[in-house]
């Protein structure tokens, strides 16, 4: 399935800093621009790491929370208190005494190429549980960045056109058929598959790469079939002389 690339959808004029800019330019730019993270780079362009509202916004709260911790601790020796943080606290420590984008940011940077897809980065986006990705080359410079918003836009693809593509890629690319072998109607980026297959081996794969249609937000199965092969090996051309393990894969 042809996904779209994060090329396609991500900003290519990339508000960023390098590693020494200062807390308060970090706090301008976030400001200025709306925007809440940018990427930190070297002096050539690699992206080093992302830096963001709440790294900022860790500073001000470990401020209050320092001077409450020193009227607990007081007379505590210094090895007691690194001890109590913990290694995660002594983290968290460092990251609010920071002055600079490269002693605030979260190393290293969960990056993406521009010839990824959206269904990816989307991906990427929850298992590492962030709202942007910087875009880098293949020699890991800054060529854009990509938000939670840019990947949603798919979301906002018509109605009609998403049933072309699920006829275009689905019925003749993938199982062979004709462009109205089946009813498709598409309400709102639900699809609701109508008809019958020739066998019953074809509707899960239907199904299955209807969903990985970019813009689709479920699919409604309405489809029956003409020759119950669950039993029978796959046999004839194209589509059926490749087992379902690709499938597996999306």
């Amino acid at each position: 399935m042809k996904h779209r690339r994060i090329e396609n959808v991500m900003t290519h004029e990339v508000v960023h800093v390098q590693r020494w800019a200062s807390f308060k330019r970090v706090a301008r730019l976030l400001a200025e621009y709306r925007i809440s993270g940018l990427p930190v780079t070297d002096a050539a362009g690699h992206v080093l790491g992302v830096v963001s509202e709440a790294d900022l916004l860790a500073r001000q709260a470990d401020q209050e929370d320092r001077h409450r911790a020193d009227i607990r601790r007081h007379g505590a020796p210094a090895w007691l208190r690194r001890l109590a943080r913990g290694r995660a606290g002594r983290r968290e420590a460092v990251k609010a005494r920071a002055m600079t984008a490269g002693e605030l940011m979260s190393a290293p940077a969960v990056t993406v190429r521009p010839g990824d897809t959206v269904t990816e980065a989307a991906r990427t986006m929850a298992r590492h549980g962030v709202k942007r990705l910087p875009v880098v080359g293949e020699d890991g410079r800054l060529t854009g960045i990509v938000t939670r918003h840019d990947l949603l836009r798919v979301f906002l693809r018509r109605d009609p056109e998403i049933a072309a593509e699920v006829a275009n890629e689905v019925l003749v690319r993938t199982l062979w058929l004709a462009r109205n072998a089946l009813d498709i109607t598409v309400e709102d980026g639900v699809v609701t598959l109508e008809g019958q297959l020739e066998r019953r081996s074809e509707i899960p794969i239907a199904l299955r790469m209807t969903e990985h249609v970019d813009g689709v937000v479920s699919v409604i199965d309405k489809l029956t079939y003409h020759i119950d092969d669950s039993d029978l090996p796959p046999t004839g051309p194209g589509l059926r002389d490749v087992d379902d393990t690709w499938m597996r894969k999306l």
